[in-house]
């Protein structure tokens, strides 16, 4: 990343004190709790540091990173779309609305998201590159394929589509012999 970009973080920053300001109830709370998750992912990192023995610089190297801050706001938008689920399920509407606005306010922050066709068109090279051979082999080929979709789509969609994919060359391959 170059110096002159402003650092997520510090983005996420800059956009809590606005919505402050504006009185954005939603995104306000939104952006308190992934301040809150990138401080507590940060405490972590400096306690693997110091178990790891690097007592130097601590406190620079335990800060996140954008990949490390695109982690904590994915997984803040997957708790979100579980309790959407939930509360859909539970006819809680709008509870689900608000988890709904509140994911729209944290995708701000992600890069934008690969189209399925394109996850599809990754994940075949992916299962080719790794020479999976069935469903069991499905850690093969996410290890390939993670890396190339990780913060540009939902991992749940990944894994559905690599699943798919792996049972057809299943059935093809018993089809045949």
């Amino acid at each position: 990343m170059c110096y002159h970009q402003i650092m997520l973080r510090d983005k996420i920053k800059a956009d809590f004190k606005e919505a402050f300001k504006a009185r954005e109830e939603v995104r306000l709370s939104v952006l308190k709790m992934v301040q809150s998750e990138i401080g507590n992912a940060e405490i972590n990192k400096r306690a693997k540091l110091i178990k790891s023995g690097q007592a130097d610089n601590i406190e620079s190297l335990s800060v996140l990173n954008d990949e490390e801050v695109l982690q904590v706001i994915s997984r803040e938008v997957k708790k979100r779309k579980d309790s959407v689920e939930a509360f859909e399920k539970a006819g809680r509407l709008e509870l689900a609305e608000k988890e709904k606005a509140e994911i729209s306010a944290l995708m701000s922050y992600m890069p934008e998201q690969l189209p399925e066709e394109k996850i599809r068109e990754l994940a075949k090279k992916a299962v080719e590159q790794s020479g999976a051979k069935g469903e069991k082999e499905i850690g093969k080929v996410m290890a390939v394929l993670m890396p190339q979709v990780k913060g540009k789509s939902d991992g749940a969609l990944v894994n559905k589509i690599v699943r798919e994919l792996l049972a057809k060359l299943w059935k093809l391959k018993s089809w045949r012999n």
